[in-house]
């Protein structure tokens, strides 16, 4: 089980999700800087979401895309600036990795610019193949 600092509180209940919440941090993002507020609907909607509220507040999020049989995309992970360094991301993993639907999943992904350590501590790696490993990217479909 995965402990919180004092006041702090996870949801997954879809329906408590603050849905501007979200799309307020992600339109700032420099993963999805300028996302329309449908596309994070509809994302948020078809995704395994997870927040942390502080104060009734949601401070934190993380969203997995996954079949929860073989496969699970991590997507969408912060932390908002004054909640830092509070252990919040850590803990957001934690929930995640050890949540009973995501056991026994052959493979887990992400893609991050700046956050490899982050993920190094709770057993991520660079992909051993990177050969096999292709995509079509877009790096500008909200501009």
């Amino acid at each position: 089980m995965t402990v919180l600092p004092e006041g702090y509180a996870f949801v997954t209940d879809p329906e408590a999700i603050d849905l501007d919440a979200t799309h307020a941090y992600l339109t700032r993002s420099y993963w999805a800087a300028g996302i329309p507020f449908e596309t994070v609907r509809r994302a948020l909607a078809n995704s395994f979401c997870v927040a942390i509220t502080y104060q009734g507040a949601q401070v934190a999020f993380a969203r997995l895309v996954s079949d929860r049989a073989t496969f699970a995309y991590l997507a969408d992970v912060y932390v908002l600036e004054e909640h830092r360094g509070k252990g919040l991301s850590h803990a957001i993993l934690d929930f995640l990795q050890g949540h009973p639907e995501f056991q026994g999943l052959r493979r887990w992904a992400l893609f991050t610019r700046d956050a490899q350590g982050l993920y190094a501590a709770h057993g991520w790696k660079q992909y051993p193949h990177p050969d096999r490993m292709m995509t079509i990217d877009d790096p500008d479909v909200y501009r």
